[in-house]
């Protein structure tokens, strides 16, 4: 199922537009014992308690496709007699009106997840007609088929905190009392998929609320379907790889997995720009991790570790490229070269400025004999390492403002002098107005703003 298609079957889960036929479900405690079951005929239900639980499905078709949303498959030969996908075709056929298959389906559920609290199981049945839509997606008033699926949600309940509230039978502010509070769902599941607008029964939309803690167990035992890894688990999983691969040089290792990112997302910028936008996702393979780790300079031996390791690891079902690109890193990474480049800037201003102060520590009266016979070579020298230094400043500054807004006062007086000036320049109350005073030779000059001042 794509997004499109998740959307779909979304946006009818309003209060004019839902047309779930029946809801089901268990309340279970920690000690996995069923203490209540629901049965209702869903439009039935009063206000307050519809939207409460149609939210509840709606969340079950929310995130990230391929990270909270997974689409999985049943093996080749699962519908025998007898299998999970057999187990839950019945279940819709029978329209959540068989007993029998429900306790079948809560045991399961109970049976196989691994929680230690109390919570509540949900399914939802429906029966959507699905219009016929032109290539321009205008609907025809025709139906396509109509799509029977089941919708199951695994929340969590827990106590209510505890608060101080209005006790109103004793008029006094008192402890509240604390309730089971039914929670958003943590995992979920639509079956049959809805795929292409049609229905799928060899896949199941599986929905995990954290993608780092998807419950295989529900996926296997539960459902017979294959368990998947989620975006974020491939990530990490990748990260590790390299990682060990490097050793215990933590800061070699990010500097790497930096560049990698870097280059995944040179290739799917690449890939975007000459496709279209419903083209294949890029699958990594073990020929474009070669290329990638050569691409960045790593040694053959390191290279050869992590090949071996993101083969044994993705071997059978290499990650989408997008799946592995982790924005963080590649923010860092951006980041961390603008950095690079603003310190060789600073170096190269560094070593300009130590050259003009060797330049310029030349005894002034031979620099002032200097300048009548030659025209002061020396200050031409000087005034060309200041202007280079000057393009640099504003290299530099530049680049800082594209990463931090500036603080900067706005100054009304700016003053530039000669470095062997710098010493001599000193402030001093003049008919009771602070002035800046610098001090100026004979055989010097001054320009304010541009203009030649007259001394």
């Amino acid at each position: 199922m794509n997004k499109k298609d998740i959307l779909e079957l979304k946006r009818r889960l309003k209060k004019d537009e839902c047309t779930f036929t029946r809801m089901c479900g268990c309340y279970v405690n920690s000690e996995k014992n069923i203490i209540l079951k629901l049965k209702e005929t869903f439009l039935n239900l009063r206000d307050e308690e519809f939207f409460k639980y149609l939210e509840i499905a709606k969340k079950t078709l929310s995130g990230t496709v391929g990270n909270n949303l997974l689409e999985l498959n049943f093996p080749l030969d699962e519908d025998n007699v007898g299998s999970r996908q057999l187990s839950l075709m019945q279940l819709k056929k029978s329209q959540l009106k068989d007993d029998a298959m429900l306790d079948n389906f809560y045991k399961l559920i109970i049976d196989s997840y691994d929680y230690a609290s109390n919570f509540l199981i949900l399914i939802f049945h429906d029966a959507y007609d699905v219009m016929t839509k032109t290539t321009d997606n205008v609907k025809l008033d025709e139906s396509e088929e109509i799509y029977e699926y089941l919708l199951c949600a695994i929340c969590p309940v827990s106590l209510a905190k505890p608060a101080l509230g209005y006790l109103e039978d004793e008029n006094r502010i008192g402890a509240r009392i604390r309730d089971w509070v039914v929670g958003p769902p943590d995992f979920g599941f639509v079956f049959p998929a809805f795929t292409d607008r049609s229905t799928d029964i060899h896949s199941i939309l599986y929905y995990t609320k954290n993608p780092k803690d998807t419950h295989p167990e529900l996926m296997e035992e539960a459902l017979g379907c294959t368990s998947k890894q989620t975006a974020t688990e491939q990530k990490e999983k990748f990260h590790t790889i390299i990682r060990q691969a490097i050793g215990c040089d933590e800061e070699k290792s990010e500097h790497l997995i930096m560049d990698i990112q870097e280059s995944l997302n040179n290739i799917v910028d690449d890939y975007n720009t000459v496709s279209d936008k419903d083209a294949e996702p890029i699958i990594l393979t073990t020929d474009n991790i070669q290329e990638i780790l050569a691409e960045n300079g790593i040694s053959e031996e390191v290279s050869q570790k992590i090949e071996k390791s993101y083969t044994e690891e993705f071997g059978t079902e290499p990650p989408v490229i997008e799946h592995l690109l982790d924005k963080k890193t590649l923010a860092a990474n951006e980041q961390r070269k603008k950095q690079e480049k603003l310190e060789k800037k600073v170096q190269v201003l560094e070593e300009m400025l130590e050259k003009t102060k060797q330049d310029t520590a030349v005894d002034q009266e031979e620099e002032a004999a200097l300048e009548v016979a030659d025209n002061s070579t020396l200050e031409v020298d000087s005034d060309s390492n200041l202007e280079q230094m000057s393009e640099v400043e504003a290299e530099i500054n530049e680049d800082n403002t594209e990463n931090e807004e500036t603080t900067a006062p706005n100054y009304d007086v700016v003053v530039h002098v000669k470095p062997e000036k710098v010493d001599q320049i000193k402030s001093q109350i003049i008919d009771g107005q602070k002035c800046i005073v610098i001090p100026i030779d004979d055989n010097e000059q001054a320009n304010v703003n541009g203009v030649n001042a007259v001394l």
